[in-house]
């Protein structure tokens, strides 16, 4: 078990059921393999899916008072979508301890994108089983933590650099670069801070667990400190 408590040392939570944790880990592809029904994690997965959108849709809730439905919904569809779920998979090297089949070993399934975030799903289910809701709430939104910092003040924005360079545009027909400026943390959770320039000047900074997720924060950044100059009298 000493793999799995390497996981659980990373995850931050241990399992009083260890089988759960396996469950969760044990990808449909070893069903096709047995003579007989093999328990596989995919109810966990529907299972993790619905407590993930829970504890997420109430954060945003209560951290946007002032959005739409339509703007909260947008904000939760950018936080749990595969890319991020996969995001979130690799940050703590879950390919390594999936247990596959033979044929889906052979194909690369420890790296494959959608296994690694229905395994992550999967394993939300399991904590959600092993401890509740709580439990499950508390790991959430410790993972998410950096996610929530790319949203900014203005979650209905689902392109923030799309939208920096449409409203410098009107002023200069230069696109805005982005430059990591730093990268702290160790490989399974890395830590981006970008820097956004436009025509030589620094606008902004943001950071996020990706290089993405710290470009799209300084864009957002960058985003309201235009409005606010905009605004003022």
């Amino acid at each position: 078990m000493a793999e799995l408590n390497v996981l659980q040392t990373r995850l931050g939570y241990q399992f009083q059921d260890e089988q759960l944790l396996k469950l969760a880990l044990t990808h449909p592809s070893i069903a096709h393999e047995q003579d007989t029904p093999t328990p596989h994690n995919q109810r966990l997965e529907f299972l993790g899916d619905s407590v993930l959108g829970l504890v997420l849709s109430r954060d945003l809730y209560e951290k946007f008072p002032e959005a739409d439905e339509g703007s909260l919904t947008k904000s939760r569809a950018r936080l749990v979508n595969s890319s991020a779920l996969h995001t979130h998979a690799c940050a703590l090297n879950l390919g390594e301890y999936l247990i596959l089949s033979r044929g889906e070993e052979l194909t690369g399934g420890r790296e494959r994108p959608s296994t690694l975030a229905d395994a992550y799903e999967a394993l939300l289910g399991a904590v959600f089983l092993d401890a509740g809701f709580d439990a499950a709430r508390e790991i959430i939104l410790r993972e998410f933590n950096g996610d929530f910092s790319s949203l900014g003040e203005t979650p209905g924005i689902d392109n923030p650099k799309g939208e920096l360079q449409e409203l410098l545009q009107v002023r200069s027909a230069r696109a805005p670069q982005y430059q990591i400026v730093s990268v702290t943390g160790p490989d399974h959770d890395r830590h981006f801070e970008c820097a956004v320039f436009h025509e030589e000047s620094e606008l902004a900074r943001g950071s996020g667990r990706s290089k993405k997720a710290a470009e799209s924060d300084a864009a957002l950044n960058a985003l309201k400190q235009l409005h606010e100059t905009e605004n003022r009298p």
